[in-house]
């Protein structure tokens, strides 16, 4: 997927209409489409912008490849599960574990 196409994406999962998105990032909604269509490509400084903007990284937009979308929420909670003890992080990992398990399995009987 190319920088346009998850930057659509990510837009759209959050709901902000490209001339919102052009304002917070001090642009116009006609550039957003640029960057969109693939037209134009942001200097590293606005893509930062935007991906701040998006609450997504900046890694996720830029990198080529099947990344998949991880919110700066969930990459700040993981970043301070990484300080933690090895006892600690097990434990949370079991615990999080389960609840994927459960999902999965609620998931494949859904189907």
């Amino acid at each position: 997927m190319a920088f346009s196409d998850r930057l659509v994406y990510a837009r759209k999962q959050k709901k902000i209409k490209q001339a919102d998105l052009g304002k917070l990032v001090n642009t116009s909604g006609d550039i957003i489409g640029k960057y969109e269509r693939g037209e134009n490509i942001p200097s590293i400084e606005v893509a930062a912008k935007i991906a701040n903007a998006l609450g997504v990284t900046l890694d996720y937009l830029v990198k080529d490849g099947e990344y998949e979308q991880i919110d700066n929420i969930t990459l700040k909670r993981l970043k301070d599960i990484e300080k933690l003890d090895e006892n600690t992080k097990s434990k949370i990992f079991d615990i999080i574990d389960t609840y994927l398990r459960d999902f999965k399995t609620r998931q494949a009987y859904a189907s």
